[in-house]
């Protein structure tokens, strides 16, 4: 068997969005039992929401699929971490199932994205960490899986201290 690195992308980014992921809930997972209070409160200071750290991946994870396009790196368009709107049980219902159709969306995309242009460099610039940009493309395709699955333990954790 022939090791196909778009197919194992795309096997990462599916288990970060929907699991099984064997380092624990997976961000949809995560944040399928929250409730509209858990989503919005803020039990921390300085800390996001539950409902900001979901639309935050969202926004990366659409900035990745629109760089796959051959755009140019920039910041998210909704912005780096967008306001989530109102509190409320539709707002909260369809940010969940906006984090599932944006992730699924870019899985989509990578079954058509060749695998000959994993090494190239995204963008024309130079590295920039925060902006995720001057990086091969198996780097940032593998970074966006990391961002899921790094604000998915931030989900947990954040339950579990409203739960306490």
């Amino acid at each position: 068997m022939t090791f196909d690195p778009m197919r194992f992308l795309r096997g990462e980014l599916r288990r970060s969005l929907h699991g099984p992921a064997w380092h624990g809930p997976a961000l949809c997972e995560a944040l399928a039992d929250v409730t509209v209070s858990e989503a919005f409160a803020r039990p921390a200071s300085g800390a996001h929401s539950i409902a900001q750290l979901a639309l935050h991946a969202v926004a990366w994870m659409e900035e990745v699929h629109r760089r796959l396009g051959g755009a140019e790196p920039d910041e998210p368009a909704r912005g780096d971490w967008p306001a989530v709107g109102p509190r409320s049980r539709a707002q909260w219902d369809s940010l969940r199932a906006l984090v599932t159709s944006t992730g699924d969306a870019l899985e989509q995309a990578l079954t058509t994205f060749p695998a000959e242009q994993l090494t190239e460099r995204v963008g024309s610039g130079s590295h920039n960490a925060p902006l995720g940009s001057g990086v091969p493309y198996a780097v940032m395709l593998s970074g966006v899986v990391q961002h899921n699955v790094y604000h998915a333990g931030q989900i947990v954790l954040l339950k579990k201290s409203l739960r306490a």
